[in-house]
Order: structure tokens, then sequence, then C-alpha cells
């Protein structure tokens, strides 16, 4: 691990940005969100304030902006992906360093190369997050649950970066694993959240009544989505998927179905439609994925 500072770039400082952006400060680096212009006026002004048993209770300063205006060490991409293309006008790429990272903590798996296509493939370094956190209004987050875990990769990355990235994580306080195989990371999530998102947004219930009134449609779900995994690399296992739901507690919800019960655009394209693509580029049969994807898009306004 090291201390070493560095500045870092937070794009979309919300319940996962926000929190990552306020221990990131915490541990002395130099941090600046970029936000609209409200948000950005009230991180300058009051920091950010965070509720973690894990962390602690605790308010950081941060600097805050609308765009980025000169280079940093490290960009955090933690935007919805339905907000991604706007967002992305927030971080010029002429503005970044040469040796730059931009890291998307982002849903699904086609994100890294529209990044590789915008800012060079030298730069971006794909991550997973397993944490549950929530802005519950401007600049304040509540940290949930008893972990908060990345997992760094990169195919196209220096190995070196990445470490230099992870020990600054460690030191404040994010375990992390700098992973080979970028394509098995990212699908390693996808292959639990993709059941998990489109059975609770579909039936409007948390995870323990998908697996007691729902359990034929999760396990046909799961070992589609693990066999188009293992058709992109990815070692899969649907049983191990099977046992992480029934560990979870009863009333966890997917975080697409808080949006839907927010009225708040939904990642469907991102996890449902990808999972079809990836499913159709890979002659992979999903007839579960795609009745549920097609209701879920027919049950969305303007659809």
């Amino acid at each position: 691990m090291t201390n070493e500072n560095l500045t870092v770039a937070v794009l979309g400082p919300g319940g996962v940005g926000g929190l990552l952006a306020a221990l990131l400060a915490r541990a002395g680096h130099r941090v600046i969100c970029l936000a609209g212009e409200e948000t950005s006026r009230t991180l300058s002004e009051h920091g950010i304030r965070v509720r973690s048993n894990r962390f602690g209770d605790f308010t950081a300063q941060v600097e805050a902006d609308t765009e980025l205006r000169e280079p940093a060490d490290v960009v955090f991409v933690a935007v919805k992906h339905t907000a991604l293309d706007a967002a992305l006008d927030r971080v010029p790429a002429t503005v970044l360093g040469e040796d730059t990272l931009v890291v998307p903590l982002l849903n699904g798996v086609e994100h890294p190369e529209v990044l590789r296509g915008r800012y060079g493939a030298a730069r971006v370094a794909p991550a997973v997050i397993r944490v549950e956190s929530t802005r519950v209004a401007p600049a304040v987050i509540e940290h949930d649950s008893p972990f908060m875990e990345v997992d760094l990769t990169g195919d196209t990355v220096a190995r070196d970066r990445l470490d230099r990235l992870a020990g600054a994580l460690e030191w404040a306080g994010v375990r992390t694993h700098v992973l080979d195989g970028e394509a098995a990371t990212l699908w390693a999530k996808m292959g639990f959240l993709a059941p998990l998102a489109l059975l609770t947004t579909r039936y409007g219930v948390p995870l323990g009544d998908i697996r007691t009134l729902h359990r034929e449609e999760l396990v046909s779900l799961v070992e589609e989505t693990a066999a188009v995994g293992r058709a992109s690399g990815a070692a899969t296992d649907p049983a191990a998927a099977l046992a992480r739901y029934d560990a979870f507690p009863a009333e966890t919800k997917s975080s697409m179905q808080r949006d839907a019960e927010a009225g708040r655009p939904l990642e469907l394209d991102a996890i449902g439609g990808a999972l079809l693509r990836a499913a159709e580029r890979h002659g992979v049969a999903v007839p579960v994925a795609t009745r549920l994807v097609g209701e879920l898009g027919r049950s969305l306004p303007n659809s």
C-alpha cells in the first residue's frame, strides 16, 4: 500500500462516487468532483458528509467544478450508464495527461470500448465495485453495506499503474484486487447483476420473493447468463451465483428496481440489452432473458 498523494477526479459524486471521493479525500488525496453547477457549489461549500458503519461518520472537504480543467492522475467515472454520454462532456480528452487513468465503475460490459474510443486504450482501466451506498441529499452519503470492494482490471493498461491506484484505494480503506482478464472481471459481476436486476424490476419485488415465487425463472436466467459469460471468456458458475442469491437478505433490491420505483431512467440497455447482444454474437440461446428484456422495454415510457 502507499500514501502517495494523487489528484483524483470523480465524475458523478452520487452514492458510489461520492463515497469514493470522500474516502480518498480523507486519506489526503486531492479530489475534484465533477457535477452540475448547483451540486458543485454545495460540494465546494460543505464538502461530502458520510454516514457509515464501516468507515464512521465524517465530512471530507473536496474541490468541485462543472468540468475538468487540468490533468488528473485518475478519473473515476461513476455516473449511471443512462447519463454517460452527456456526463463525459465534463471530461475533455484534451485535458487528460498522458498517464491519466480513466476508471469506469459502471454496470454492464460494453462501456470500456466507448471510453477507449474517446480517451485512448492506454488510459482506460475498467473496475467493478461492490458496495451499497446512497446519496440521500446533495453531498450527503449513506453507506449501508459492511463492505466496499473494488476489482480493478485493464487489458490495455500497464500493470504498475493499476498497482499504484490499488495502493491508494487500499490506503483509503477500500479493499482492492488487481485482476487479469478484463472480460472475466466484468462478466463475473454481470452474471450476478443481470438476473437480479431483470427479475426484481420486472416483478417489483425484493430478492426474497424472487427466490421463492419466481425460483424457476431465476435458475433459468442464471444459467443463461452464465452461458453467455463463458462464451465471452469468463468462468461463470451458475451454482455459485444461486448460492450468493440465497445468502443475501430477503429484502435486497437491485439498483434498477430502485430506479424504477423512483421514476428514474433504467439501465435496461446497459444490462439486459448488452446481455442479449453478447448472446447473439456467440450464438447462445437466452429465451428467458429475451422475454424479460422485452417485457421491461414495453413497460417503459415512450416505448
